[in-house]
C-alpha cells in the first residue's frame, strides 16, 4: 500500500476488528504516522481476562478508538488508561449496529462515527 500514497502526504494505518489489532501492530513499520482502530476486540466476548491491550498500547503511534458501547469484545469503560484517544458509539455493538429500542436511530450513530474521526484527524493536522 506504500505505493498508493502520494509522496509527502501522511497515512493513517486502519481497521475494524481484528484489522485493527492488525493495525496496530504494523503500522509503524509501515510508516504510517498514526492508527484508526474501530472496534478493537480488546478481549474474547465474557472473557475480559484475555486482554488484548498490550497490542493496542504497543503501537507507539497516535491512535484513535471508536467502539460500541455495548461491544462485547470491550466496552469503552473497560479499556486501560493509555495513550491514546477513544471515542464511544452509545449502545452500538461491535458492528455499531444499533438495538431497535436504542434512543438514537443508525443514521446518527454512524454520524458519531465519522464526526469522532474526522474531528481527530484534523486535530492532527
Amino acid at each position: 500500500w506504500p505505493a498508493l500514497a502520494a509522496p509527502g502526504l501522511p497515512v493513517v494505518a486502519g481497521g475494524r476488528s481484528a484489522g485493527a489489532r492488525v493495525a496496530c501492530r504494523t503500522a509503524g513499520d509501515l510508516g504510517a504516522v498514526a492508527v484508526l482502530a474501530l472496534s478493537f476486540p480488546l478481549h474474547p466476548p465474557g472473557k475480559p481476562e484475555k486482554s488484548r491491550a498490550g497490542e493496542l498500547l504497543g503501537s507507539g503511534l497516535p491512535t484513535l478508538v471508536v467502539q460500541g458501547g455495548n461491544d462485547p469484545f470491550g466496552k469503552p469503560a473497560e479499556f486501560p488508561p493509555g495513550p491514546y484517544d477513544l471515542a464511544e458509539v452509545p449502545y452500538a455493538d461491535h458492528s455499531f449496529h444499533l438495538p431497535k429500542k436504542a434512543p438514537l436511530g443508525q443514521d446518527e450513530a454512524v454520524s458519531l462515527l465519522t464526526a469522532a474521526v474526522r474531528d481527530w484527524l484534523r486535530a492532527r493536522g
